[in-house]
Order: structure tokens, then C-alpha cells, then sequence
């Protein structure tokens, strides 16, 4: 190490030829070539995480909302990273005169000067902290999904690095009251995913439930895209490896124990959640796995170990993360029991289990030698006394108020300026098809997707000539590779699955289409009627065959299909 570098406690490193500018890193951690490249490794592998959210849920809504989530997710990290690195970072970390217990000011518009002899530690400091954040906002996405107002998102996605940048500060920053208390959170359950969940409930009580959610009861809707969900998960997974053992903050001293030990961790954490999952389904359901039941057991059991990772014994990670997985399975069961929508359960898997997490260190939690993580205090259960898990458990309810309190005065802020709920037309739709112009299903006659939305209808004309007509040549004419699959495409993606209409004797049974009056384009949800609201619902309700690319009557009326006589538009 230079010698004309000064070490603070609790601080970091500071060069003689650094302004403004301080690497704020958790108590008496030093930064040298070694850790910054695990700390950047790190951080690259964290944005693979955005990935894992975007696939997760993408799978979870129905088809006609999955590029729209997408959107939001990129949202996410383009808005809310220029806003962190405006002012997130220094209000988290900021050191400067007017800094105090409550918020950091200073080192805001992050950039260190060539020369400077921290320009590298900050620049991986900095990096680091902002994939927490964006990974905070993210979580908030799903629980707002299928009837958020995308211009609305963007605006909250904007200025939602306030949820999250002030409370990591609470934690993570000397200047922090719970860090001075003594806080313990290694790698984020509480500032990341406790605040997170807590902002999603929020987000999901606010915008209230989608059109139709609760029509036949609590039970979960159909997932859009299972496979992508679980892929997701698998990314998520692999993130969480580098979100864990990564907040070591390198792998110089003894600090590279302490990173393979919060790995393994992590790993036993995850299958004590997937063991539960797994009986939780069988036995729920009777004998049948339910995917998202393993989903949301895994990644609440992820949750829970993130505050401790290399404080606990194997055993007790074991635990901790199968206790995780019941907390994540009750907690969506009650939330929708309370009408709560959460499509992709964030406010059970961050919020409840993040509390549980942030908890748990202060029952299981040992003394790191010779790491100062705990400032040398251990849990109840290894003898340390109550004061940690009374720190604990004040540390959860400051991050759980928090969250909840000013995503909720955020979003009423927001409503003010833009309508945070889609309007009911566009929510029916969908939003890929209203608001990013994506029509499912390759559907290539524009003079059909016309009719279909001016309430015409297919009908059959044998009178025609063959070369005014399609070819209906039945189930593999679904293919996208297929030429002649134009018709089948526009009749199955933009009426059949759009509108639950059938095939009766080879003929589209007009009846059966139901497009939405033009009357509600345009109409706030709030101005609906309680009536109104409910037979918008039943009607989306119907949809659900829109949450699977092919559904059982493919097969079923292929014959029917492939029989038909040939059919062309009525004028």
C-alpha cells in the first residue's frame, strides 16, 4: 500500500490527492489490487441478475404483458443508475460536512480525476453499490406488473433510488445510526430486500389488483412461460453467489475465507428452501409439483441467508433457508387472501423473508474472527446476549417503515402527475400491444388484425377463388416457419387466445368475441363504476387461456381445423 495513503476506521482509504471523494466500505475494510478485482468481478456478475429478474417475470405474467416487464426491467437500471450516480451514491456513503445519522451528504456525480490514486477503488466501490441498487428497484417491477402505467414506471423507476440509497446508509455507512448501534447485514437482506419487498407491497396495495384477479378466487393464475421462470431462477441463483460472497469486499487477509465460506453458505441456505418447496407442493397439491411453489421457497431462502452468509454453520443455514421457503409460501398464500396481487410474489420472497433474514443474525450469528463484521458480538444462541437481536429486529422495523411509507408517498406523488394504473382498455389488451406496439404471434395481415379489433369476424365462403383465400392445414401450420401460417396466426393469437373463442363446425363462432367497447378507451380505473370494474373483470378473468402458447384445445380441435372448409374475411 502507498504510504502516503490514511486509513479511517469505518471508513476506507482516502488518498492525499482525492477531493471529495471517499471509499466508504464497511468497518475497517481496506481496498488493494486484489480486492478491487473481486469486487468488479463481483459487480459484473450481479448485473447478471437482471437477467434472472427479466426471465422470472416475463414468466410469471401473461403473455400479452412479458416484453412490457422486460421494459420496466431496463427502465430500472437506465433511470434509476443515473439517478443513483447523481445523488443515491453520496446519500448513502456521502462523508461530507453536513453528513449525520440519518443521510450522507457528498460525493454526489461520482468521478474521481485521472491520477488519483483511488481513482480504481472507488470507481469498483461505486459499481459494486450501484448493482444493489438497481437490483433494489427491480424487485419492486414484478409486484406492479400487468396494470402499471409505463410512463408512470419510468417516473417512479427515476426517483425510486431515494427508497433505497437512504436506508443502506442507515446500515452500511459510518455515519449511519443502526451502524453505529451495530448493525449487521453482510450482503443486503435488509436494505436491498427487505426494503425492496416492503416497497412492492406497497406498489401492489396502491395500484390494487389486476382486472379479474380475484373473479374465481385466490388461487395463483397460470403462469405465462413457466420454463422462462425457472430459467430465471437458475440466473438469479448464480447471482446470488456473487451478491454474497462478494460483500466480503475482496479476498486479501482473511477476508477470501470469509468469501468461500459465505458461497457455501448461500448453497445450503438455497437447498434447505428447495427441500421445503418441494414438500410443500407435493402435499398441497396433492401428489403435483407446482412450479412456483419451488420458485419462491428457493429464492426466499436466498433471502434469508443474504445477512449472514458467512456468520452461520452449515447446519444452521440449513435451517435458516428451509425456514425461509415456509416464511415465502405462507406469506403469498396470506397476501392473497388479503386481495394483495403480487404476480411474481416480491413482497413475500424480499419482504417477509428479508425480515426474517435481517432477524435471524442476531438468534445464530458467530463472531467472525478476525473480520470486525459483528464488532465482536454473536448471536443469542452462541451465547452473545439479547443486544444483537434487539438491533436485529430494530434494524427490520426502521427498513420495513421506511419502505413502505415513502413508496407509498412516492407513488401518490407520482399519480398527480401521471396515472400510475393503466387504464382499463389498455390493461385488457395488454400492455405489449398498446403500449409497445408487440403483437403476439407474428400475426402478418394487418387487414386482419383491422377487423379483428373492428368486431368483424372469419367466416366461411367456398364460393371464392383459391388464390383469395387461406390455407387452414391444422396444428403444425402453427410454426413460425411455416409460409402459410399467416391465417392461423392472426386467428389464434389476436381472437382465440385474446377472447376465448372457439371453433364449432368449422366455422369461428361470432358470438364468442368479445372485444372491448371503445366506450372504456380512454377511461381512467378510477372512473369505472364498482359494476363496470366487475364485468371488465369477469371478462379479463376468461383470459386465461392468454397465459399459454398452446393450450389443450389445440389439440382437441386440431382435426376440426384441419377439416374446415377454406374461410376469408367478410367485408
Amino acid at each position: 500500500m502507498d504510504a502516503n495513503w490514511t486509513v479511517f476506521p469505518h471508513v476506507g482509504l482516502r488518498s492525499p490527492n482525492l477531493t471529495n471523494t471517499t471509499v466508504n466500505l464497511q468497518g475497517g475494510f481496506e481496498i488493494d489490487l486484489e480486492d478491487t478485482n473481486w469486487i468488479l468481478t463481483s459487480s459484473f456478475i450481479i448485473f447478471t441478475m437482471q437477467t434472472g429478474f427479466g426471465m422470472l417475470e416475463s414468466g410469471c405474467v401473461s403473455i400479452k404483458n412479458e416484453a412490457n416487464i422486460m421494459m420496466k426491467n431496463m427502465a430500472d437500471i437506465s433511470l434509476g443508475g443515473l439517478t443513483y450516480w447523481i445523488f443515491g451514491y453520496g446519500m448513502s456513503f456521502g462523508e461530507g460536512t453536513y453528513s449525520n445519522p440519518f443521510i450522507g451528504v457528498g460525493d454526489f456525480l461520482v468521478d474521481p480525476p485521472v491520477g488519483d490514486a483511488l481513482m480504481g477503488p472507488v470507481f469498483a466501490s461505486f459499481l459494486f453499490q450501484l448493482s444493489f441498487a438497481t437490483t433494489a428497484t427491480t424487485i419492486v417491477s414484478g409486484a406492479m406488473a400487468e396494470r402499471c402505467d409505463f410512463r408512470a414506471y419510468c417516473l417512479f423507476s427515476l426517483l425510486n433510488t431515494i427508497v433505497y440509497c437512504v436506508p443502506a446508509g442507515w446500515v452500511w455507512s459510518s455515519h449511519g445510526f443502526l451502524n453505529k448501534l451495530g448493525a449487521v447485514d453482510i450482503a443486503g437482506s435488509g436494505p436491498v430486500h427487505l426494503v425492496g419487498g416492503a416497497s412492492a407491497f406497497a406498489s401492489a396495495v396502491m395500484l390494487g389488483p389486476r382486472l379479474g384477479r380475484y373473479a374465481k378466487g385466490t388461487d395463483p393464475l397460470p403462469m405465462g412461460n413457466p420454463v422462462n421462470a425457472v430459467m430465471g431462477t437458475f440466473v438469479l441463483w448464480w447471482g446470488w453467489l456473487a451478491f454474497n460472497s462478494g460483500s466480503t469486499y475482496g479476498v486479501s487477509g482473511a477476508k477470501w475465507q470469509y468469501a468461500a465460506r459465505a458461497a457455501v453458505m448461500t448453497m445450503m441456505g438455497s437447498f434447505g428452501g428447495g427441500c421445503f418447496g418441494l414438500l410443500f407442493t407435493l402435499v398441497k397439491n396433492k401428489g403435483k409439483a407446482v412450479v412456483m411453489d419451488l420458485i419462491n421457497s428457493v429464492l426466499g431462502s436466498l433471502v434469508s441467508i443474504t445477512a449472514g452468509c458467512f456468520l452461520y454453520r452449515a447446519w444452521e443455514s440449513l435451517l435458516i433457508g428451509f425456514i425461509g421457503g415456509a416464511i415465502a409460501s405462507g406469506s403469498s398464500v396470506l397476501f392473497d387472501r388479503m386481495h394483495v396481487d403480487d404476480p411474481v410474489g416480491a413482497s413475500a420472497v424480499h419482504g417477509a423473508c428479508g425480515l426474517w433474514g435481517v432477524i435471524v443474525v442476531g438468534l445464530f450469528a458467530d463472531n467472525p474472527i478476525p473480520m470486525e463484521t459483528t464488532s465482536g458480538r454473536s448471536g443469542l444462541f452462541k451465547g452473545g446476549g439479547w443486544y444483537l437481536l434487539g438491533v436485529q429486529s430494530l434494524t427490520g422495523l426502521c427498513l420495513m417503515t421506511w419502505g413502505l411509507m415513502v413508496t407509498m408517498a412516492l407513488l401518490w406523488i407520482i399519480d398527480k402527475i401521471l396515472p400510475i394504473r393503466m387504464d382499463p382498455y389498455t390493461e385488457l389488451m395488454g400492455a405489449d400491444i398498446t403500449e409497445h406496439r408487440i403483437r403476439h404471434g407474428q400475426a402478418k395481415q394487418k387487414k386482419g388484425i383491422f377487423k379483428i379489433f373492428t368486431n368483424k369476424a372469419f367466416v366461411t365462403d367456398n364460393s371464392q377463388p383459391s388464390a383469395s383465400t387461406f390455407k387452414n392445414g391444422g396444428f403444425l401450420n402453427k410454426r413460425p416457419s411455416n409460409t402459410d401460417n399467416a391465417l392461423h396466426q392472426t386467428l389464434d393469437s389476436m381472437v382465440h387466445d385474446l377472447n376465448g373463442t372457439n371453433f364449432k363446425k368449422g366455422r369461428l363462432n361470432i358470438a364468442a368475441i368479445q372485444v372491448v367497447a371503445e366506450g372504456f378507451k380512454g377511461r381512467r380505473y378510477k372512473d369505472l363504476s364498482p359494476a363496470e370494474l366487475k364485468e371488465l373483470g369477469e371478462v379479463n378473468a376468461s383470459q386465461d387461456k392468454f397465459r399459454y402458447r398452446f393450450h389443450e384445445e389445440d389439440y382437441k380441435n386440431d382435426i376440426d381445423r384441419s377439416a374446415a372448409d377454406n374461410i376469408r374475411w367478410l367485408d
